[in-house]
């Protein structure tokens, strides 16, 4: 299976967006284009970007595309070393490995806030969601279920009012989702449903304990799996450009 050329566009929350905000401005129409190029690896780990052959396929100067790539840099998307230039980051273990640590942390603390602020109407709008699409994939590609998935982590996040943990978790997904697409695409997308349902009827409960021991199972990654999925993903990447090469 091919992996994706680039990430589908993001499943809104179920509940409105307190985080995103609409902009036509130049620099976020490249910054978008580049983030997407980069969560999805087009370039290669390692590889510099060529910031003249890039400014020249989107069509704008210098300035609008240093803008975005340093927004990139300081997002983590990207690596910038002075005097050199601009990067794509490498799939690192250890830093994928501290990611996922970071986003057990903050989902819990979101479900421990959760707990006395999240409206029952909403953890049954969550489960209707849940209900809606399904355990099984369909005809879904593996880029769509990735989405939904963090659609619902994001939801779930964002009923606990806080918006600045919501950024956070937002940019961890960014960060890791090529490594989720790899778990995604090996694992079992029914069995991720039915926890997902168990951490929201927990939450309904209004059960703490049972709740956060749910959502630490589901989120924690061992580093064996890390390295896995990491070794995985190099060989999508590598295989997707050697079939490019060969279809010029």
């Amino acid at each position: 299976m091919a992996r994706p050329r680039a990430a589908v566009p993001k499943a809104a929350l179920l509940f409105g967006d307190p985080v995103s905000a609409a902009s036509d401005s130049t620099v976020d129409r490249v910054y978008n284009q580049l983030r997407s190029m980069a969560i999805g690896y087009e370039f290669k780990p390692g590889e510099k970007l060529n910031e003249v052959a890039l400014a020249k396929r989107m069509e704008v100067s210098r300035t609008p595309l240093r803008e975005a790539l340093n927004r990139l840099g300081i997002e983590g998307l990207l690596r910038f070393q002075p005097g050199k230039g601009f990067f794509c980051r490498d799939l690192d273990v250890h830093e994928i490995f501290n990611l996922y640590e970071l986003r057990k942390t903050v989902e819990i603390a979101g479900a421990r806030l959760s707990m006395t602020r999240a409206r029952d109407e909403d953890l049954r709008k969550l489960l209707e969601f849940l209900d809606a699409t399904g355990p099984e994939p369909g005809d879904r590609s593996v880029a769509e279920l990735v989405d939904l998935d963090e659609s619902f982590h994001e939801t779930l996040l964002a009923l606990s009012g806080n918006t600045e943990m919501l950024r956070v978790l937002r940019n961890i997904n960014a960060r890791i989702r090529f490594v989720r697409w790899i778990d995604m695409r090996l694992g079992d997308r029914r069995n991720s449903q039915l926890e997902h349902r168990r951490i929201v009827e927990a939450l309904l409960a209004r059960d703490e304990t049972a709740c956060v021991g749910l959502l630490e199972k589901h989120i924690e990654r061992r580093l064996d799996q890390v390295t896995s999925a990491i070794r995985e993903g190099y060989a999508q990447i590598y295989m997707g450009a050697q079939a490019q090469a060969a279809a010029a």
